[in-house]
């Protein structure tokens, strides 16, 4: 009775301390680009140094560490967070479009590189996740001393789905950081705390300080399921600016308003010609008009003030459209011509049936990304040859499309042009012109055929063939060409020296390993073949259907359920390694064939069978593999360890995508399992290299009875 109250207890740990990793995770992937703005484009950075983080945590469980370490990690990454969010971090590169503009900060100093504060923030995110690892590791350890590994994994799973779904809940109801903290380490503090109460008050007092700073960070924003909100009134216009992450993202402009109205700015009259030139060249007004990308209802307004009977307006935010019925001086949302749709504008183009006169696409420069586990950005797929198909195909007989848009380099330009050219057959008619929120227009369509334009063959194929199109394989608007420029590469070498830097220093065993040349190549092989596989499904699925932030909770969800199932069904009727492996590579195969084309436009049920078959089922043997894999392991920990350092290494490889294209990762991932099997399978049929790994120091006094 006693040793089963003792399981009981370590099952409920297990639990308890995946659940804070995950809520852990996901709260820093969101707070910490509101501090530290450029990490908002490159949030996979989060995620790679919660894997490394955990992966030292395991590979040091053999050791103790001080309860202490992680409210110290915690306070340590928030101060310098903070800290950081007083610094203008800019950097002009041909690597990424960037626009860093600190207008909620007085002069603050300027540093003109961002390599800093995102290494930075790796360094000490990683850190923050180390105790954690360590406790989860030593109480897999245990599970595994009494020969129920699996069930630790399981529970493990099980913890990360609750942590998903409690902040999904969380993001739903728009709460501030200063909630999402305090669940986590209110949760933590306890685990880390229970047995003595003098610790756990400390512990407790920590979390109260730490939770403190944060709110004292963001008090006056609002936080979206996307972004930080907030607004700033200027004397360059008449209203307020809307930041997100403290940049600036939207103005809601007098654009309906007469242009002789008392106390317009300059900038409000030079806005005020811009949004309407589209509708001035058309030879009717439209009745029926699409908006995508609305916002706080510059377009709606436009729509409405040159004759728009009926104006379907999708936003993303639910946040940023309610501020726009606030705060809008023209109130284009309170017009009962109007439906306002809170949806992903892709989605939407891809389900409805209703035909529009005019398309307009506003400045949908979005700043956050996909989902946690994607270096995509929200708009990315709507800037692709296959949504400006999907635009063409909602036209009217004699409709058009709009596209407003701010250009920096201007191969951005002439990538949006080339689309427009490869959809409509023709260049678009074009308005090269500074409108302060945008400076260029774009027109296609029926609508417009009759505007002049450029018609010399000779010189457009010629810059056709300097120019690839975005399309939903290759999203990447802002990236030049495909391939890694010397910003990437610097980032990915310096994060991956940093990782083995970090292995090497902490982990006694692993510098034991490194110098014998034993490096536990099948799990890091098997973690990061998963994380690729896991990127890319998340990724296709936001995409068929929707990038909105409950189809990334539900996907990331319904993914921690495969693995869960898998895990649990292996526990009970084992599946044999062989199976596993030919089942994932048939599935793998089949997965990279299926374009994800074939979800779009499909009936609920269809699409959801689909997304089943085709994504499902290679998550669900790639379980089953690591699964029989992982049980066979007489250290669990250590090669928990090892496979979430892969994962890291799975991060960094998810960049390849920006030269080889999103389909590809299933590849690239498929290579990486054959790897792992074929060295399981030399493991295996070799008694010293079997010997060798039993050689590092066994799970036995790993019990973590004692104190961290």
């Amino acid at each position: 009775m006693p040793e089963s109250r003792n399981v009981r207890r370590i099952a409920a740990e297990i639990f308890l301390v995946s659940f804070v990793v995950l809520f852990q995770e996901l709260a820093l992937i969101r707070w910490i680009p509101s501090q530290v703005r450029v990490v908002a484009y490159f949030p996979n950075v989060v995620l790679m140094s919660a894997f490394l983080g955990l992966g030292l945590g395991c590979l040091h469980a053999r050791r103790s560490i001080p309860s202490w370490l992680w409210p110290a990690s915690m306070l340590l990454l928030v101060a310098t967070s903070i800290g950081l969010s007083r610094i203008a971090f800019t950097q002009e590169s041909t690597s990424e479009h960037l626009w860093l503009l600190y207008l909620d900060l007085s002069n603050p100093p300027v540093v003109k590189d961002t390599r800093l504060p995102i290494l930075l923030i790796f360094a000490l995110g990683a850190f923050s996740f180390v105790p954690l690892g360590h406790f989860l590791a030593r109480r897999i350890a245990e599970m595994t001393h009494v020969g129920k590994t699996l069930k630790g994994y399981a529970l493990d799973l099980l913890g990360s789905l609750a942590g998903t779904i409690a902040f999904a809940v969380f993001s739903y109801l728009w709460t501030p950081p200063v909630v999402w903290f305090a669940v986590f380490l209110g949760v933590g503090s306890w685990l880390f705390g229970r047995g003595s109460s003098k610790r756990l008050l400390a512990l407790g007092l920590s979390g109260i300080f730490l939770v403190a700073a944060v709110w004292a960070s963001t008090r006056t924003a609002t936080f979206s399921p996307y972004y930080e909100i907030s607004t700033m009134r200027s004397d360059l216009v008449s209203g307020s600016f809307v930041l997100t992450n403290g940049s600036l993202h939207q103005y809601p402009a007098p654009v309906a308003s007469p242009m002789n109205m008392p106390g317009l700015t300059a900038r409000d009259l030079l806005i005020q010609q811009g949004y309407p030139r589209p509708y001035r060249r058309l030879k009717s007004s439209p009745s029926r008009v699409l908006v995508l990308g609305a916002g706080t209802g510059n377009d709606v307004a436009t729509a409405l003030a040159n004759g728009a009977k009926e104006v379907d307006a999708v936003e993303i935010d639910p946040a940023i459209s309610a501020l726009g019925k606030e705060i809008h001086p023209n109130r284009p949302y309170s017009d009962p011509r109007v439906k306002l749709i809170i949806d992903d504008a892709r989605s939407f183009l891809e389900k409805t049936d209703r035909k529009y006169d005019l398309v307009v696409f506003g400045t949908l420069d979005s700043m956050t990304r996909l989902s946690a586990l994607s270096s995509v950005r929200l708009d990315n797929f709507v800037y692709t040859r296959e949504c400006l198909e999907a635009a063409r195909d909602v036209l009217t007989p004699n409709g058009g499309i709009v596209m407003y848009f701010m250009v920096g380099p201007r191969y951005i330009a002439d990538r949006l042009i080339r689309l427009h050219y490869d959809v409509f057959g023709r260049m678009p008619a074009s308005v090269d012109q500074n409108h302060a929120l945008f400076n260029l227009i774009l027109m296609s369509g029926p609508a417009f055929d009759h505007l002049p334009r450029p018609a010399d063959a000779s010189a457009i194929g010629s810059w056709k063939a300097s120019i690839e199109p975005s399309t939903d394989d290759w999203p990447y608007l802002y990236l030049k060409k495909r391939g890694f420029t010397a910003f990437y590469i610097q980032m990915i070498v310096a994060i991956a020296a940093m990782a083995l830097t970090a292995v090497l220093a902490t982990s006694r065993e692993m510098r034991s390993m490194a110098r014998r040349g034993w490096i536990d190549v099948e799990m890091i092989s098997l973690g990061g073949a998963f994380l690729l596989l896991e990127t890319k499904s998340v990724t296709e699925m936001n995409l068929a259907w929707g990038a909105t932030w409950l189809t990334s909770a539900i996907v990331f969800g319904s993914i921690l359920l495969m693995l869960l199932a898998a895990t649990l069904l292996m526990d009970r009727y084992a599946i044999p390694a062989k199976v596993s492996v030919s089942l994932l590579a048939v599935t793998l195969l089949v997965a990279h064939f299926s374009p994800v084309h074939l979800l779009l436009g499909k009936s609920w049920p269809i699409k959801l069978g689909l997304s089943v078959l085709v994504v499902g089922s290679p998550i669900f043997f790639a379980s089953t593999l690591f699964a029989v894999r992982f049980k066979a392991r007489i250290n669990a920990d250590v090669a928990l360890g090892w496979n979430l350092l892969g994962a890291v290494l799975g991060g960094l490889l998810e960049f390849t995508a920006m030269v080889v294209g999103i389909r590809a990762l299933s590849l690239i991932a498929f290579a990486l399992y054959i790897v792992a099997t074929w060295t399981g399978f030399l493991a295996d049929s070799a008694p010293e290299s079997a010997a060798l790994r039993a050689e590092s120091p066994s799970a036995a006094g790993t019990n973590g009875n004692g104190p961290l």
